[in-house]
């Protein structure tokens, strides 16, 4: 298809350019006509075949400039087009002249779109401060000699989906963002149970700063009776007084393996203890996920022999993790 547009328009092409010298526009024309008409019927056999658009344009052209400078234009025409009547070539004609003046254009209207640099920011601060309304960052862009609408800074918002300040602000109340905010003050902890070789569970109580993501084994056994898990409380709590670090929140899920010693510990150091909903393990996803990751990577590849072995397999592994993970802000 695009080489015999290609070839069509080039033959016309060179025959305007050989009869260019010849003095009588019109016969020239009328040659010209007679010649593209004759190109049609040597590329098909059928009496009055339907062209397409590429096949009618050239001679749309031809019979519209010979229309245009012959004196006797309609009898100039009935006499060069012996395949097409002339109504049929003028309508041609008239249709593409219609379709150069009803294209549509895409007209600019408007004010025109703020930078790109400016939006991220207006999106950056709803975000971050979701009890912002519409005027309060139109003054703290101000401060930033940006001089901006509140209508502005509303459809910026709206582009990106972010509803006004109240309903921002409602939705940042959520738990994640609870996690998000807290993270560096928050401290979470769980158990999880490995079988050992001779199908002895033990449970393993560890606990991961949020903040760090860094994992402190508190120990394993066979038996997590109360005196033991308050035990480890403390022993956590005095490691935490010597590294100096300031905890607030204490994250665990509802197991009676918790008892009431065991949060009164951390109680003590003015750490708030948080429950997780019932059978909801996504609100602890951090350790979760930890848990998912120590099996996958150690304890799905190794025998547990007992107890002990575990305990040197962990504490292993919970050095490495240490170090190849590097701490968060």
């Amino acid at each position: 298809m695009p080489v015999a547009v290609f070839v069509s328009l080039l033959s016309v092409v060179l025959d305007l350019l050989g009869l260019l010298a010849r003095s009588e526009r019109a016969n020239t024309l009328a040659i010209l006509v007679l010649r593209q008409q004759l190109r049609l019927l040597q590329r098909t056999h059928a009496p009055t075949p339907r062209r397409s658009w590429w096949e009618k344009l050239p001679l749309t052209l031809l019979a519209g400039n010979l229309n245009q400078r012959a004196t006797d234009s309609r009898a100039r025409l009935s006499h060069s087009l012996l395949l097409f009547s002339p109504e049929t070539v003028l309508r041609w004609h008239r249709d593409l002249v219609r379709h150069k003046w009803t294209f549509r254009h895409r007209l600019a209207s408007g004010r025109p779109r703020i930078d790109l640099e400016l939006e991220r920011l207006i999106v950056r601060l709803a975000r971050e401060n979701p009890r912002w309304g519409y005027s309060k960052i139109e003054g703290e862009l101000r401060k930033l000699r940006y001089s901006i609408g509140r209508s502005t800074i509303r459809v910026v918002l709206k582009r990106w989906h972010l509803p006004a300040a109240p309903v921002r602000a409602r939705q940042s109340t959520t738990w994640r963002a609870f996690l998000r905010q807290h993270q560096q003050h928050l401290l979470a902890c769980d158990f999880f149970t490995v079988e050992t070789l001779q199908l002895k569970t033990v449970y393993v109580l560890f606990f991961i700063k949020i903040g760090t993501r860094r994992i402190h084994l508190a120990g394993c056994t066979q038996h997590p009776t109360v005196t033991w898990v308050t035990q480890q409380a403390r022993q956590l709590v005095w490691n935490l007084r010597e590294e100096g670090r300031v905890l607030l929140f204490l994250l665990h899920d509802r197991d009676a393996k918790f008892p009431t010693s065991f949060n009164a510990v951390f109680a003590s150091e003015r750490m708030k203890g948080i429950l997780t909903p019932y059978r909801a393990p996504n609100a602890n996803a951090y350790a979760e996920r930890w848990v998912r990751s120590v099996r996958e990577e150690c304890l799905d590849h190794l025998l547990i022999i007992n107890e002990q072995h575990l305990h040197y397999v962990l504490r292993e592994y919970i050095q490495y993790y240490n170090q190849a993970r590097p701490t968060r802000a």
